[in-house]
C-alpha cells in the first residue's frame, strides 16, 4: 500500500511540475552566469593545460593564483550544463577581489557526449583541478571550496559523491540529483536537455536506465569517511521548475536521501511529503524560515542534517553570484 501511494504521490509531484512549467514557460533571455558565448575574463586568469591522470589527455582550465605568500582558500567553480571552461564566470571578478585562488576546469566540455555528464573521466578531471591549483597556487589546503550552479550543480554533487579529495565545502546551485527523472521532467517541455541526457547515456533513441542512475549523484551511497569534515549546501530557487529547467524537487530529494542515509530517525530533519506539495503548488512557505534571508532575497525553507543544508530561496534557475561566496563557510 506504501508502495502505491508513493507512487501516486510522485505522479501527481511530477504532474504539477510539468504542467506548470510549460504554462508559465521558460525565460529566453539567457542569466549571465549561463552565457556560454561570454568568454571574457579578469586580468590574472589564464588557461592552462592539465594531464589527466585517467586517460593522459592534456585537459584545460582557466586558473588563477593568489599574490604573495600567504596561503590563500582555493574556488573550483564548475561550468553549467552546455558550457565549458571558457565560459564566463562572475564568480571570477569576487575571487580576484578577495585574493583567493580559483580554478575552472574544463570536465570534458558541454554534458551532450558520453565522456562529459558525470562520466568516471569527469571525477578523475575534478581530482586532477583541484591537484593542479594546489600545486601552482598558494593554496590553504584546509581551505578548498567547489561551486557549481545548474549543470555545475550537478557536477558539485557529483564531486561530493565521489571525489577522492578533502575538501571543506560544496555549494551546489539549482543541481541536477536524477538523471532519470530528470529527461522525463525534460521531454514533455521540448527542451535540449532530455537529448543531451540521451547523447551522454543511451546508445539509442530510448533511455539507458541503468547508465542514466550510473551518473546521477541521487543514487550514490554517501562517502562518510571522504567527507567527514566537510559541508554541503544545496540552494534552489522557489521558481525553478516554473521558470527554469530544474524542478525544486531535484534538490529536496536529494537532501532527503542523504538525510535517511545518514540518520537513524530522520524524520525530524527531512523534508515532508506535505512540504514539498506546499513549495510547489504555493512557490514559497507559510512558516518563517531561519535564516530568513539569503543576500537580498527571502528565504522560504531551509533543513539541515549535521553537514547537509537545504535552502529554497526566493529565485528561479540561478544563483546568487554577488553574495554566493560570502556563503562559502571560509574561516569557519
Amino acid at each position: 500500500m506504501m508502495n502505491i501511494r508513493r507512487i501516486i504521490f510522485y505522479g501527481l509531484l511530477l504532474t504539477l511540475i510539468l504542467t506548470y512549467g510549460i504554462a508559465f514557460g521558460q525565460t529566453k533571455k539567457e542569466p549571465k552566469w549561463d552565457n556560454t558565448l561570454n568568454k571574457s575574463w579578469p586580468s590574472g586568469f589564464q588557461v592552462v593545460q592539465i594531464r589527466s591522470s585517467a586517460d593522459r589527455t592534456m585537459q584545460p582550465a582557466v586558473f588563477h593564483s593568489a599574490t604573495g605568500t600567504e596561503k590563500m582558500p582555493l574556488i573550483v567553480s564548475l561550468h553549467t550544463w552546455s558550457g565549458d571552461y571558457t565560459q564566463n564566470d562572475p564568480l571570477a571578478t569576487h575571487v580576484l577581489n578577495r585574493n583567493w585562488n580559483y580554478i575552472h576546469p574544463n570536465f570534458r566540455g558541454p554534458n551532450n557526449h558520453p565522456n562529459a555528464c558525470g562520466s568516471p573521466l569527469v571525477i578523475s578531471d575534478l581530482e586532477d583541478a583541484i591537484d593542479y591549483a594546489v600545486q601552482h597556487g598558494q593554496v590553504d589546503t584546509s581551505e578548498i571550496h567547489i561551486i557549481g550552479v545548474s549543470g555545475g550543480g550537478y557536477a558539485t554533487l557529483l564531486a561530493f559523491m565521489e571525489i577522492h579529495r578533502k575538501v571543506k565545502s560544496f555549494s551546489a546551485w539549482v543541481p541536477i540529483s536524477n538523471l532519470v527523472s530528470w529527461y522525463r521532467e525534460s521531454v514533455p517541455r521540448k527542451n535540449k536537455y532530455a537529448g543531451d541526457i540521451l547523447a551522454s547515456t543511451s546508445k539509442g533513441k530510448s533511455l539507458d536506465v541503468a547508465e542514466a542512475k550510473k551518473r546521477s549523484p541521487i543514487f550514490m551511497k554517501y562517502p562518510a569517511k571522504e567527507r567527514d569534515g566537510s559541508q554541503l549546501f544545496i540552494y534552489t530557487g522557489a521558481n525553478d521548475g516554473y521558470l527554469g529547467s530544474v524542478p525544486i524537487t531535484q534538490s529536496i530529494l536529494f537532501y532527503n536521501k542523504l538525510v535517511k542515509e545518514r540518520s537513524r530517525h530522520p524524520e525530524k530533519y527531512l523534508v515532508p511529503c506535505k512540504d514539498i506539495v506546499t513549495l510547489l503548488a504555493e512557490r514559497s512557505f507559510p512558516k518563517p524560515a531561519v535564516p530568513p534571508m539569503i543576500g537580498e532575497r527571502k528565504v522560504y525553507y531551509h533543513k539541515s542534517y549535521k553537514n547537509i543544508h537545504l535552502t529554497v530561496f526566493e529565485g528561479r534557475h540561478e544563483m546568487l553570484d554577488k553574495v554566493a561566496l560570502d556563503y562559502v563557510p571560509v574561516g569557519k
